[in-house]
């Protein structure tokens, strides 16, 4: 095991909280005025809550707890303090809340950026055996939460009706390229390294602690997404009226809901579009296609497949046929844009297979990148679990057996993100995130 030393470079960390608040800002700046309080996914807050949010949580995580100072706002710091994941809609609507100007909203983010800031310049960081500031635990975990909520408000706003956006310049999608021949790579059996051990990254979420060595069996897995193309035989077939190939629950999910098809997928006629996140385009057949883990497994199993497992993902992903492990799909060097699409660098995905310099040792492309990859786990901790001092409730709240592990990243996926431990996971019929699969059969 390689020990990362750590010691906080105060002009990087202050670099990346500018960083992260100038693409927000850009974020918010896409939303017409007129939708600010709208609730572009019902189950999630308004427009209003999240550039409200990612400041208090900051201030609230680092200034509060880390370093015990005073606060701003004891109102808006409590109002703003957290996000919702409702199981149903009923839950959702429960207790409304009164949202402030945002005027005051914004007054209250400059403040909190202008305490982080000086904070970040001035305040004792890192301090070995504090619970929110050893190795600098609480600085990183701000960083990583603005980034992570970027890629949510972008899904969000991918929601909102065309007249309540402005699209950038450059905001054309790239519909070229075809839907590669089916493949299925064999790998052998052999180990995976999930999660990371203490000291081996220089921050990682509490549920990506302690990590473990696990033994896979051989499998033999897609070398490709499922894509747009592949997934309407599934449609045309019936799949979404034919219960067999859905669990209770998630059938129960498709008749009360009327699903028929992907949530990114509308119809005109007899053509098929993709709903892009700012004007509708022919359904492009080689794009990786978008789906809630539920339509995901559904396909898999209409196909004789199922999804990989996590273990499965980290085998396909990261392993090579010596044994040893990578840091990435492509090698341990660090991402780059020939490696695959991530970081915001494109509005919309591209055709599968597009990225070659960023695929597996065993050939599987795509692994990190155009789209997060569900997975048939249940996501639970680790053996040794431990909630993490600076966000308690980040990970144990959600250990319910109700929401299921993705492993990889989208285009909208911070790179500082791209590591092998980290972990994601939504309820399997959450239908509105960026994310696709692959299907796994026995070894061939």
């Amino acid at each position: 095991m390689t020990t990362v030393a750590t010691s906080v470079d105060r002009e990087e960390l202050a670099s990346r909280y500018r960083r992260n608040r100038q693409r927000s800002r850009a974020l918010f700046d896409l939303v017409r005025p007129e939708a600010y309080y709208s609730r572009p996914i019902s189950l999630r807050h308004p427009v209003v809550f999240y550039e409200g949010h990612l400041p208090a949580f900051s201030l609230n995580t680092l200034v509060k707890k880390g370093l015990g100072r005073q606060g701003i706002d004891e109102r808006l710091e409590q109002l703003f303090a957290r996000g919702i994941d409702p199981e149903d809609q009923a839950s959702a609507d429960r207790g409304r809340l009164e949202w402030p100007s945002r005027d005051e909203v914004q007054r209250f983010a400059d403040e909190c950026d202008a305490r982080i800031l000086d904070v970040l310049a001035h305040a004792p960081l890192e301090q070995r055996g504090h619970p929110l500031l050893h190795e600098g635990q609480a600085v990183y975990a701000i960083l990583e939460h603005e980034a992570m909520h970027q890629e949510t408000m972008l899904y969000m706003w991918h929601q909102l009706p065309y007249d309540m956006k402005r699209a950038p310049a450059g905001a054309r999608a790239d519909v070229g390229g075809s839907t590669p021949a089916p493949v299925r790579v064999s790998i052998p059996a052999g180990r995976a390294t999930l999660g990371a051990r203490e000291g081996e990254i220089p921050f990682g979420w509490d549920n990506e602690f302690p990590g473990s060595t696990v033994h896979v069996p051989a499998f033999a897995i897609d070398a490709h997404n499922v894509t747009n193309q592949q997934f309407m035989d599934f449609v045309d077939a019936g799949g979404y009226r034919c219960a067999d190939w859905w669990t209770t629950a998630a059938f129960a999910w498709v008749r009360q809901e009327g699903v028929e098809h992907p949530r990114f997928w509308t119809r005109t006629g007899d053509t098929w579009k993709w709903r892009g996140l700012f004007e509708e385009i022919d359904l492009p057949p080689a794009w990786p296609v978008y789906v809630s883990q539920a339509e995901a497994a559904a396909y898999a199993r209409w196909k004789g497949a199922r999804l990989p497992t996590e273990a499965e993902y980290h085998r396909a992903a990261f392993a090579q046929p010596s044994g040893d492990e990578r840091q990435y799909p492509w090698g341990n060097e660090p991402p780059d844009v020939s490696r695959g699409l991530f970081d915001f660098a494109c509005w919309n995905p591209v055709g599968v297979g597009r990225h070659p310099a960023g695929q597996s040792a065993w050939g599987v492309h795509d692994l990190m990148g155009n789209g997060w990859e569900w997975t048939c786990t249940d996501f639970a901790p680790f053996d040794g679990f431990r909630p993490m001092a600076s966000y308690p409730e980040y990970s144990a709240d959600f250990f319910d057996g109700q929401h299921v592990v993705m492993k990889g990243a989208s285009p909208a996926t911070a790179s500082a993100l791209l590591r092998r431990s980290f972990r994601n996971w939504f309820r399997p019929t959450y239908p509105y995130v960026y994310a696709t699969f692959r299907c796994v059969g026995a070894a061939e």
